[in-house]
């Protein structure tokens, strides 16, 4: 079965996007601080901080996911509800920035991101609970 690499592969590309997100993320809130830039009035010192924030709050939650599908894969059974409702809101996020890359950053993001989509979206649906068995009591 092809589950596991799905997952596997899922979770490295996440874990990747992590690591991208958060260079991003230094990089604005760096050129924030260098060119002294206000919005709306804000401090240009509050605004990198909360650039490094969302950053690593967004980064982090992906990592998370990341070890989700790793942690599927490796032991190849179906994850609980808490682990699918994690992966339907990394999929929905997924949906959501794809379709802002396209006029934002362009097709390849948008290529990249419905890759990775899709890659959650399988692994979701090969990792699915099987409706024929018994609830656990």
């Amino acid at each position: 079965m092809a589950r596991r690499p799905i997952a596997l592969a899922a979770g490295i590309l996440l874990l990747a996007e992590a690591a991208g997100l958060l260079f991003v993320h230094a990089v604005l809130a760096s050129v924030v601080t260098n060119q002294n830039m206000s919005f709306g009035g804000f401090d240009p010192g509050l605004t990198a901080d909360a650039t490094w924030a969302m950053g690593g709050v967004f980064a982090a939650a992906l990592a998370c996911c990341a070890a989700l599908l790793v942690l599927m894969a490796v032991r190849d059974r179906v994850p609980g509800r808490p682990t699918r409702i994690a992966l339907v809101a990394c999929a929905i996020a997924h949906g959501v920035l794809g379709a802002l890359a396209v006029g934002l950053v362009g097709w390849t993001a948008f290529g990249f991101l419905m890759v990775v989509l899709g890659l959650i979206v399988g692994s979701l649906l090969l990792y699915a609970p099987d409706p024929a068995a018994p609830a656990p009591g």
